[in-house]
């Protein structure tokens, strides 16, 4: 049975557009323009799957005035960029993405301030290991979520996964926004993979890139400079300059309407409702530079995802507090300043307690509450934190050992840890250069005695912080610091009396029977890593302090 199938293209500036397609032996069918600026036309199709794409006389400055040339729908949900068309599915008369039906939107998921969160690229998250007809897809990532929860991890947050040319990139330059990456697998995969996680508890985040695109997106091929600014947008840093950049401060006075505002808009809500996704890390959020677009779509997009929690994060490097809630649009911030200074103290190159003090507590640095700050000590973009320890000529057992010291501040301090995936057990490679060769994570490391163990530990770190509330909390205080044995304690806590204490030595020297003046006083204290009572005189307490080594006491 035929149906009215619409087509429609927001093309305001242009004088004529027409549909072709697998259902016309790929003829033009006219389109009309409304006064708001659409292109129509309606045809008659049963359900099925047919290839399309529009031919519109473009007003890109890159082609002769109005001269015709073929673009795939900005909006479509499904690309062949090798033969340059979009797909659509019609059921019912209508187009959809697919008929996955979802399983688990009902069961309950963690708060912002329980949140574990694991960073990961789809095709390098797995390998052979699921079987090679899954690695590297949205499916290998189903195979490993066992693991993942047995982690403890509650939250992944998912490089981009919009198509992008070829079978593999990181992502970052889109050039479809409504697509999903083929390589990575179908619809129905990531649907799956996002229902699978939310009945394991797991929130799923996105990569949102919504500074830039590709030079051939085709809304820079349909009308480049009304959807971009004419020239750079950041100018003064043209080292972080990836692409034409949208334009926000573009106003459509004819029609009322800022066209990119609507168009990023509308991307948003799409992910929210056919993906069902639970929050958004906006990418390059300080060479966007608008906060007053950022406040009205992380409102949007909170109204489209209610009743659920939505997460709404900040990359802005460097961070800084004014992007977040209250004063700021944003939920959360990457809090890259905690890398920057983590890593030379545990590698012994520079200490300096105030530093230190400012990122384990970034209430000092303007962020209002834990959940503005996401902390981590690496990320795609930054070096494994063994790397680093490598580059300082700190290897096996001693850098295992420092290790554990960052695990031990990374899922202690005020604010929401995050991991790069491979972290928790001592991925080493380097950085990649290229974001188009990939480099999948060696999971055979974690048979190894060292890497096994630097699981256990960040899995038992991680269940600790999860059982405690004091670790959640907006509290924090230090109460012992000596610059020159470079040793700090500070102790975090709620107020349903969860208590916990951590000592850290940052030198190179066993502290043995050290004494840590004012620490506080309860009726029963344990050592959670030698997971044996202590106690704590009215002196303070005495305790042997190895050389990079942090100590966790909880208090009852």
């Amino acid at each position: 049975m035929e149906n009215i199938t619409e087509f429609t293209l927001f093309a305001p500036r242009n004088k004529g557009a027409a549909l072709i397609g697998s259902f016309s032996d790929w003829k033009e069918i006219p389109m009309s323009k409304g006064e708001d600026g659409y292109f129509r036309t309606q045809i008659k199709l049963e359900d099925g799957v047919y290839q399309y794409k529009f031919r519109i006389q473009t007003k890109s400055p890159n082609f002769t005035p109005d001269e015709w040339i073929d673009v795939i729908d900005p909006k479509a949900t499904d690309v062949n960029e090798t033969e340059k068309y979009s797909r659509v599915r019609i059921q019912d008369g209508r187009p959809i993405v697919d008929t996955y039906l979802w399983q688990h939107d009902e069961t309950p998921l963690p708060d912002n301030r329980e949140l574990v969160i694991y960073e990961m690229h789809v095709a390098d998250f797995t390998g052979d290991e699921v079987g090679s007809h899954k690695g590297g897809k949205y499916l290998g990532i189903i195979e490993k979520l066992d693991y993942l929860c047995e982690l403890g991890i509650n939250a992944i947050e998912l490089m981009p996964v919009n198509e992008y040319p070829g079978d593999y990139n990181w992502g970052y330059k889109v050039r479809h926004f409504f697509a999903t990456e083929s390589s990575y697998g179908s619809t129905e995969d990531l649907k799956r993979l996002i229902d699978e996680c939310h009945g394991r508890g797991i929130r799923v985040f996105m990569d949102g890139i919504y500074n830039h695109t590709d030079e051939e997106c085709p809304l820079i091929l349909i009308d480049r400079n009304y959807w971009y600014y004419e020239y750079k947008h950041y100018p003064e840093d043209p080292d972080n300059y990836w692409g034409p950049e949208f334009n926000y401060d573009n106003y459509d006075k004819n029609l009322n309407i800022k066209p990119a505002w609507e168009y990023i808009s509308d991307v948003v809500e799409f992910w929210i409702k056919e993906y069902h996704i639970d929050g958004i890390r906006f990418d390059a959020v300080r060479q966007l530079a608008n906060f007053e677009f950022f406040n009205w779509l992380t409102k949007q997009a909170k109204n489209h995802a209610a009743p659920k929690q939505f997460y709404n994060i900040a990359e802005h490097i460097p961070d800084t507090s004014t992007v977040v809630k209250p004063d700021g649009p944003l939920d959360a911030c990457w809090h890259e300043s905690f890398r920057y200074f983590i890593i030379p103290y545990i590698c012994g190159q520079s200490f300096e307690l105030e530093q230190l003090k400012q990122v384990l507590d970034p209430k000092q640095q303007g962020y209002a509450i834990a959940t503005n700050a996401i902390n981590y000590l690496a990320t795609h973009d930054r070096e494994r934190v063994l790397r680093e320890l490598g580059n300082c000529g700190i290897f096996d057992t001693a850098a295992f050992q420092r290790a554990k010291l960052a695990a031990t501040l990374l899922i202690t301090a005020m604010g929401v840890p995050m991991l790069w995936m491979g972290e928790e057990f001592g991925e080493y490679q380097q950085k990649s250069e290229d974001v188009t060769k990939p480099q999948k994570i060696t999971w055979s490391l974690l048979s190894a005695a060292q890497n096994h163990d630097l699981f256990e530990y960040y899995r038992k770190l991680i269940a600790l912080r999860q059982q405690t509330p004091a670790l959640q909390s907006d509290n924090i205080q230090f109460f012992y610091e000596n610059a020159d044995d470079k040793v700090l304690a500070y102790t975090r806590w709620d107020e349903q009396n969860s208590h916990v204490v951590i000592v850290a030595n940052f030198s190179d020297q066993n502290l043995n029977q050290y004494k840590i003046s004012d620490f506080p006083t309860a009726e029963y204290l344990r050592d959670w890593v030698g997971n044996r009572e202590v106690e704590s005189g009215e002196d303070g307490l005495v305790t042997d302090l190895p050389k990079y080594t942090a100590k966790i006491f909880v208090l009852q």
